[in-house]
């Protein structure tokens, strides 16, 4: 029975490559630990119990230590990385018009306000949020 385990292990490991929760890994060191029961017993009701358990146990003991070293290294890239940064406007913003852009970091991004009011060229803002392909800033006083 212990191949079949094994069969087991590797249909859960391949499944979680293509999966991005890191919950089926789990289900695979159990079944890793099944086959191992098999070796000493050749009671099935013991080795699925023990597949169970070691899967039932081992999704919440160690997800939270999992989640906590996976998010901690996640870097914001692209179009978030620009939220909380500072920025000074280059063509004033305009909500009547839609117009508006700012300098972050060096680069140029469209923007608008948060509030709906004209900020004008050379006024330093704060970058909240993005929505769509424009910054919605905050004019810093």
């Amino acid at each position: 029975m212990w191949y079949i385990w094994l069969i087991a292990t590797g249909i859960f490991f391949i499944f979680e490559i293509f999966t991005s929760g890191f919950l089926i890994f789990w289900l695979g060191i159990g079944a890793l630990l099944a086959m191992l029961t098999s070796f000493i017993t050749d009671d099935l009701a013991i080795q699925c119990i023990v597949f169970v358990i070691s899967s039932a146990a081992l999704i919440p003991l160690t997800k939270p230590l999992v989640n906590k070293y996976i998010n901690s290294k996640t870097v914001k890239t692209n179009a978030y990385s620009i939220i909380e940064k500072k920025g000074i406007v280059t063509i004033e913003i305009n909500p009547t018009e839609a117009t508006g852009q700012i300098k972050v970091n060096g680069e140029i991004w469209s923007a608008k306000s948060e509030n709906e009011k004209i900020i004008p060229v050379g006024t330093e803002v704060k970058v909240l949020n993005i929505d769509g392909v424009k910054a919605v800033v905050q004019e810093l006083i």
